[in-house]
């Protein structure tokens, strides 16, 4: 049997992306999921990293959650699903992680990323689409939203940093990164990301 592909879709607050990875995987007939928070485990500590009266989580204790995760996410259900021939379309990934603790929190991005490769088995995604967004955009949709969780509550200055992590990873590898143009419209995002996947994956 050959194996399913995982692809993940990332980006800043309000990109879009979990609307374009859900109409990926429909497009694809493949698993839906996100981190953190694909499994009942992974709900339950998404809930502490999202919570807005969580005020004194250290950096690196946030990092070694999203870890902890993320090797749940790939051993309960990731990894089955891939194995029985599946493709997955995951609403975020391990590059959330060096993106967001990483170059947004400062932690030493290196030390982020090994923490992870443990965490994952070193099975990282196939192909990753950057849904990359101008700040001035993503700003307006912020507003938008009634509700902000703790992270689309941190200022510029933060976001601006995430932004230049994920923007600096898709530069460094061309080979597993795609970077589509946020800006665009709904169905222009998604066509341009369908074309992706087809072109590097054959699917």
């Amino acid at each position: 049997m050959t194996a399913g592909r995982y692809i993940a879709l990332e980006g800043a607050e309000g990109c879009g992306k979990s609307t374009q990875a859900a109409r990926l995987a429909e497009a694809l007939g493949a698993v839906l999921t996100r981190e953190t928070g694909g499994t009942s485990i992974g709900q339950r500590i998404r809930a502490i990293l999202h919570d807005t009266t969580v005020t004194h989580l250290a950096h690196r204790a946030e990092a070694l959650l999203t870890a902890a995760d993320r090797a749940q996410h790939l051993e309960e259900l990731v990894a089955p699903a891939l194995a029985e021939g599946r493709h997955v379309v995951s609403d975020r990934s391990v590059y959330s992680t060096l993106a967001y603790q990483g170059y947004g929190r400062g932690l030493d991005v290196e030390e982020v990323r090994e923490i992870n490769r443990w965490a994952i088995g070193d099975r990282w995604p196939d192909l990753v689409v950057l849904i990359d967004t101008a700040p001035a955009v993503l700003e307006k949709r912020m507003r938008s939203r009634q509700q902000l969780d703790r992270f689309e509550q941190e200022g510029d200055e933060f976001h601006q940093k995430v932004r230049d992590g994920f923007r600096h990873m898709a530069a460094a590898d061309p080979a597993h990164w795609v970077v589509v143009d946020g800006a665009q419209g709904r169905d222009d995002v998604f066509t341009a990301l369908r074309r992706a996947v087809q072109e590097r994956l054959g699917i």
